[in-house]
């Protein structure tokens, strides 16, 4: 027996190495892409599904009514001397002239990144409701209780939610839009195969794809940046406020701007009250939509073409990194993102 409690006393005992804080991000990130599962992933599938059948819908109404039309006139006219029975896409890109190809795979190019407005558009409103209740709901429901009790500094657990909000939703949406605009292309496919077109040249280009797809995801850096103030904003007020975090994410900006535009107090600053409404209010509330930069882009680029390029596109969106109003609203939303876990450390709503 002593052996024995010697042998044990003697043998080594292993050091427990705390986990590394990224480990325990990456936890908190796996915790909240399951409680939300619903809104950063099924939402924009099913948007994009609902904007595939929509388009799959008109394709056939258009097929039906030009069935029709043919019937009644007994074919297409084309040129004032090619006599169709149907429409012959092969025989119509033969007569068109290298401007008229060009501006349709253009068309079809600015038609294939249509296909992907659904899911983004699903992306503002998820990540708009998903920031008021990020902070509001665990304190609600006192699981705030719970998760303070584990070894999880305030810190992560209100950076997972915001990291969240600005780059795992915004990927998610990205990859199902570009899933929707190659579903987009398979179904103008069997429309293109149904006329005598040969799909892979007039729809399937490489560089339709590649550009469509690297502008979404070159986009990424810039909606982080632009959406922070806003995913700011709302989740302070999910901290703050003790009911109803929605009326007062929206009503205090709402009020301030009547309020302002009421006594004209920016004319002591040479300024209209239109700027508060657009620089603001529009970018508190509406800067986790992709996209709302446009209104402080450069597009005089764009202008330089008859058609522009998605270069140009890509330089034009990126002057944004050189306005003034992306960088204050960036360093705005730190600012709101840390009082937000400020708050967290001493409300849980007791």
């Amino acid at each position: 027996m002593n052996a024995i409690f010697e042998t044990a006393e003697r043998a080594p005992v292993k050091s427990v190495t705390p986990p590394h804080s990224t480990h325990k991000l990456k936890l908190l990130l796996k915790r909240e892409f399951w409680e939300h599962k619903g809104g950063f992933f099924w939402a924009p599938i099913w948007a994009g599904a609902i904007s595939l059948l929509l388009t799959l819908m008109g394709l056939i109404f258009a097929e039906v009514g030009l069935r029709k039309t043919v019937s009644e006139r007994g074919g297409i006219k084309v040129d004032g001397e090619f006599v169709l029975n149907g429409l012959d896409l092969n025989a119509l890109s033969a007569h068109m002239s290298a401007g008229d190809l060009e501006k349709m795979a253009s068309g079809v190019t600015t038609a294939t990144a249509s296909a992907m407005l659904w899911p983004m558009l699903v992306l503002g409103f998820v990540v708009f409701f998903y920031c008021l209740g990020s902070l509001f709901d665990e304190r609600q429901t006192r699981s705030v209780l719970f998760w303070k009790s584990l070894p999880v500094s305030d810190r992560d657990t209100v950076l997972s939610k915001a990291l969240s909000a600005l780059v795992v939703a915004p990927l998610m949406a990205m990859a199902v839009g570009i899933a929707c605009m190659i579903g987009f292309l398979l179904v103008l496919s069997v429309f293109v195969l149904i006329h005598h077109g040969n799909p892979f040249t007039l729809l399937w280009s490489p560089a339709n794809l590649l550009a469509n797809a690297g502008m979404v995801v070159a986009a990424l850096p810039l909606y982080v940046l632009w959406a922070l103030p806003s995913v700011g904003w709302l989740m302070l007020c999910s901290m703050w406020a003790r009911s109803k975090p929605f009326l007062w994410a929206v009503m205090i900006p709402v009020f301030a701007g009547v309020f302002i535009s009421w006594f004209d107090l920016l004319g002591a600053f040479n300024l209209e009250s239109s700027w508060f409404w657009k620089n603001i209010v529009a970018h508190l509330l509406g800067g986790v939509f992709p996209g709302t930069w446009v209104q402080v882009m450069d597009t005089t680029l764009l202008k330089h073409t008859d058609v522009p390029s998605q270069m140009a596109l890509l330089k034009s969106m990126y002057t944004v990194l050189g306005t003034p109003q992306l960088w204050v609203g960036a360093v705005a939303g730190v600012a709101m993102i840390a009082v937000a876990i400020r708050l967290r450390r001493w409300r849980d709503d007791n």
